[in-house]
């Protein structure tokens, strides 16, 4: 198996767990909806944390591999899966090596988590390798504002949250890096909401992209 010493992250993690209930109530869930609405076929989700997408999918969805690097997230996730209304599989992997032959899914979901991979390209490039020709891409991430003041604030605040949130990059442009990667954006809206209360608002993106049929 993949060593994954050092995607471990316990207290973030435990943290996480707290903090989701609150993110799912303030408006989260519903953009998880529209994220994973449609899917069909089987999908691969990466970096799926403590499961929080699973009683989103659709029912036109066959299979979900949930791949999950963190053990504790990992344990939360197993339990949300017995608890889905469709198949889902939570597998032990990260990002950048992916339990999947080429060219073997449907879909892919990166769901509030490409902030926080350390290989951006190199995780895109591996749920390409495993997409089938045309498949989708969904993804919601949070990314860096349009607005230059508060964009420098992202900039300025990344290294001490990425710290503290396990590895969390708050100003990231996404959108680019999907199609840097070789996606074809078809869909994207871009908002922003604070998913806890005493935070600020963030900037977030969602929408589908496709792989090269």
């Amino acid at each position: 198996m993949t060593d994954l010493s050092k995607f471990q992250h316990p207290r973030f993690a435990r943290m996480y767990e707290q903090i989701g209930a609150e993110s799912e109530r303030r408006g989260t869930a519903e953009y998880r909806d529209r994220a994973l609405a449609g899917l069909t076929g089987r999908v691969i989700e990466t970096g799926a944390g403590n499961g929080l997408n699973f009683d989103h999918y659709p029912d036109t969805v066959a299979e979900v591999v949930a791949v999950e690097p963190d053990d504790t997230l990992r344990a939360m996730a197993e339990a949300a899966a017995e608890r889905a209304n469709v198949r889902v599989r939570v597998v032990a992997g990260h990002a950048t090596a992916l339990p999947g032959d080429d060219a073997s899914f449907d879909a892919a979901v990166a769901s509030l988590v490409l902030c926080s991979v350390s290989d951006v390209g190199g995780t895109l490039a591996e749920i390409l390798r495993v997409l089938k020709p045309g498949g989708e891409l969904r993804f919601f991430e949070h990314v860096r504002s349009n607005q230059m003041l508060y964009g420098v604030l992202q900039d300025a605040i990344t290294p001490l949250w990425s710290r503290v949130g396990g590895g969390c990059h708050p100003n990231r442009n996404t959108a680019a890096a999907i199609e840097a990667a070789g996606f074809g954006i078809e869909q994207i809206d871009r908002f922003s909401y604070a998913p806890l209360r005493f935070f600020p608002k963030h900037s977030h993106v969602l929408g589908r992209a496709r792989a090269a049929g």
